[in-house]
């Protein structure tokens, strides 16, 4: 999870889902990405683990207008916000757990 950082800030009508209370991990996917499913099973671990912590994973094709305004440009993307869902830490590809706990860590 060493992507750069995007500034911004995604509210619970963007995501269709709501906030978790400490944190959200924001995973844009697509129908047929192998890592993607990869990476939902390590996000809904991760969820689970870490109290306050939601995951919503986000059909890039099906919301064109968000991804293109994140500039999202391969699946897996990863966003982890924080607790007011400002974008905090941005990941592209399959994360490790270890480095998806570190980035919640910070965003917490």
């Amino acid at each position: 999870m060493d992507g750069h950082t995007h500034e911004g800030t995604l509210d619970a009508a963007q995501l269709g889902a709501e906030l978790g209370e400490r944190a959200t991990l924001v995973q844009f996917s697509s129908a047929f990405c192998q890592p993607c499913r990869a990476t939902r099973r390590t996000l809904v671990q991760v969820a689970r683990m870490v109290e306050g912590v939601a995951h919503v994973e986000i059909d890039a094709e099906a919301h064109l207008t968000l991804v293109r305004e994140l500039e999202i440009s391969r699946t897996p993307t990863v966003l982890v916000l924080d607790a007011t869902g400002r974008i905090v830490r941005r990941a592209v590809g399959q994360p490790r757990t270890v480095d998806v706990v570190a980035a919640l860590g910070r965003a917490m």
